[in-house]
């Protein structure tokens, strides 16, 4: 079955599922599997230390697929902010056709992507922001609920709400992003007026995630309730693993007059890449969403792609058609 849609047309990739860009995560290998399983794969640019070894990350992933496949640009506010204009020129230098922008003032990049013919995704957690966005030139939203991974966003609006809310508004085709992990998932977003799906934590659990098994059999293990949100109180929320790093990280910014420099040891990138990649959960934060509660296994990607489509074709064809004839 192929559930076609204005975002697989877009992109021209066979099933509406994404693989978000994630810190450490998104490289060649889960990329490429993606891809080649009929999804849409993305590499996390600043995952890459500089633009030249992102140059050679896309050239490694485009010798493991010749399906399309995207790049991350996550923009955010620092007091030494990483190299944009360097990050994107290598980008457009690569021939990369798809981009998934994030964060923090997108327009400059958003403007320069499309002067290149580049199809820009962005990544947005409220209505007024994808229309932002829209205004802005971007050809796509993900819109991301309360349930996600990452930086939910102040407004704490889950996805039953939010996708919904943003479809009513939004011209351009919009994908669902926060909770989904399955063919219920999909059909469901297919409902709530979306036109894909993107995952994170569901993709950090397959064979292909280049990250440690002790990550991928937490997520496992792990039910909805085991999560975090961290940064609440600097208005900068974050949901992650429930883990003694990210309850230590909640119990210090409970304190009356705490600040971010409280923590940073305790939440600074490199622990966290320390954590993915050597296993050892105290060692840092572990991103994840409440979609733990949905994963139970760690197959491929190719698995996990196909049984999504199968179980949606299910619950059109099967349930839902029966429910239609009574």
């Amino acid at each position: 079955m192929t559930l076609r849609t204005r975002f697989t047309d877009l992109v021209g990739i066979e099933h509406p599922i994404v693989q978000g860009g994630m810190m450490w995560v998104g490289r060649a290998e889960l990329a490429s599997a993606v891809s080649n399983a009929g999804g849409l794969g993305i590499l996390t640019a600043l995952t890459q230390p500089t633009p030249d070894a992102l140059r050679r990350e896309i050239d490694r992933c485009r010798a493991m697929t010749d399906k399309p496949f995207g790049v991350n640009l996550t923009i955010l506010p620092s007091v030494s902010p990483p190299p944009y204009a360097e990050y994107r020129k290598a980008i457009i230098d690569s021939g990369i056709k798809i981009v998934e922008t994030a964060g923090h003032k997108p327009q400059e990049h958003v403007d320069e992507f499309k002067a290149h013919g580049i199809i820009v995704v962005h990544k947005c957690t409220a209505v007024r922001h994808a229309l932002s966005a829209e205004r802005m030139g971007v050809d796509a939203i993900s819109i991301d609920g309360f349930e996600c991974a990452g930086h939910p966003g102040e407004d704490d609006i889950p996805g039953l709400i939010l996708i919904p809310a943003a479809a009513d508004k939004l011209r351009i085709p919009m994908i669902a992003s926060g909770g989904f992990g399955d063919g219920r998932g999909l059909v469901a977003a297919l409902a709530l007026g979306a036109e894909g799906i993107n995952m994170g934590t569901r993709f950090c659990a397959t064979v292909e995630a280049p990250i440690h098994d002790n990550v991928k059999q937490l997520i496992v293990a792990n039910d909805e309730r085991a999560t975090r949100l961290i940064f609440r109180s600097l208005k900068n929320t974050a949901r992650v693993a429930a883990s003694s790093v990210s309850d230590k990280v909640v119990e210090i910014l409970a304190k009356p007059g705490a600040v971010f420099e409280d923590v940073r040891p305790l939440v600074s990138g490199a622990k966290g890449r320390e954590a993915l990649e050597t296993g050892d959960l105290d060692a840092g934060i572990i991103w994840a969403g409440q979609v733990q509660g949905l994963i139970h296994d760690v197959p491929t990607c190719r698995e996990l792609i196909d049984r999504i489509i199968r179980d949606a074709e299910t619950i059109l064809n099967g349930r839902l058609a029966s429910l239609k004839r009574a």
